[in-house]
């Protein structure tokens, strides 16, 4: 069945909204049921017995019509993809109780067929796991024959919340692994897969420094930071760049707290103070289309500045109070 396509403006006004009273989207009932000998889902029902699967049922899910096979497979027939964010055995085994507590495994993996013809969930590691803890011999699958949804990892994740680190790791590994097979389109065609640039250049330094605190320097990134029109390969050599920047100010930011904490300075927002007071765009008002404040570039050379001539004497408690309380504000 052919997709129905949809203009990028009209589908900008439906997010976030509900759909208007007495209209409805999607496919009928007839529409939606598909025989598991269908062309579109014929190949992957063959891989599906290759591995020791079996197909279920096929069927055309109801909003744009894809493809989609209800599996039975093997568990070690099934792997998340390389550039999800990393498992937590704690929450694995949290998630294996709570589902031995059910005596049911009833949330599908989302499943697609990866490179190789290997066969990859973009959205289930957590839940794989606690399918091996439990020793489960098969797992339910939804499988899509379109390998792009792969890359859709940060949209279809929602059995454990991302922070921002494991957001920033899974966009840079994703990048890297676009970058090989299609490192020739440009950076700005995969803003759906990577839903926000700053994520691009976090991931990189993240990549190098688990620990670094990006939260600190995510105002100043949502600000100048946006997909380039280069191709992806060439726009990750330049973020590369662009993270040994940031790495160099953060440098120059934890010099400039250490030397506030031996002038008795003890809040734990010293850093997040710091690099507020740094920050070049920390007034500017976010533009209209959504373009950058500021050049990335110029905002990182002006940050680097600042920090040099950083003035220790201008700091007061008072400062620091106003910092904690716009922090716990958010909280």
């Amino acid at each position: 069945m052919a997709k129905r396509k949809t203009s990028g403006r009209a589908a900008a006004r439906r997010r976030g909204k509900l759909a208007p009273r007495g209209k409805s989207r999607g496919l009928e009932a007839a529409e939606v049921a598909l025989a598991l000998d269908h062309p579109d889902v014929a190949p992957v029902a063959a891989l599906v017995r290759s591995v020791g699967g079996a197909p279920l049922a096929a069927y055309h899910e109801p909003l744009n019509g894809r493809a989609m096979l209800l599996a039975s497979l093997p568990l070690a027939a099934v792997e998340p993809t390389p550039f999800q964010r990393d498992l937590s055995p704690t929450h694995a085994r949290r998630l294996a109780d709570k589902i031995d507590e059910t005596g049911a495994f009833l949330d599908p993996l989302i499943v697609v067929r990866g490179v190789d013809g290997r066969l990859w969930t973009p959205n289930g590691r957590h839940r794989l796991a606690a399918a091996k803890f439990l020793g489960l011999k098969q797992i339910t699958a939804l499988i899509s024959p379109d390998e792009a949804l792969a890359y859709r990892i940060l949209a279809l994740n929602t059995e454990k919340a991302h922070n921002l680190k494991d957001k920033s790791l899974e966009v840079a590994r994703m990048a890297r692994a676009l970058a090989k097979s299609a490192g020739t389109t440009r950076e700005s065609q995969f803003a759906r897969e990577f839903e926000s640039a700053e994520l691009l250049t976090l991931g990189l330094i993240y990549e190098e420094n688990p620990r670094f605190g990006g939260g600190a320097y995510s105002p100043l990134l949502r600000k100048v930071d946006r997909f380039s029109e280069r191709t992806l390969a060439a726009s990750l050599r330049e973020r590369v760049g662009y993270a040994a920047r940031l790495k160099g100010i953060d440098a120059e930011v934890q010099r400039i707290v250490a030397a506030l904490k031996e002038r008795g300075f003890k809040s734990p927002y010293l850093r997040n103070y710091v690099v507020a007071r740094l920050n070049p765009v920390r007034f500017h008002k976010a533009k209209k289309g959504g373009g950058p404040v500021m050049p990335i570039a110029e905002a990182l050379t002006r940050m680097t500045a600042a920090a040099r001539k950083f003035n220790l004497a201008s700091v007061s408690n008072a400062d620091l109070a106003w910092v904690a309380a716009g922090a716990e504000s958010q909280d």
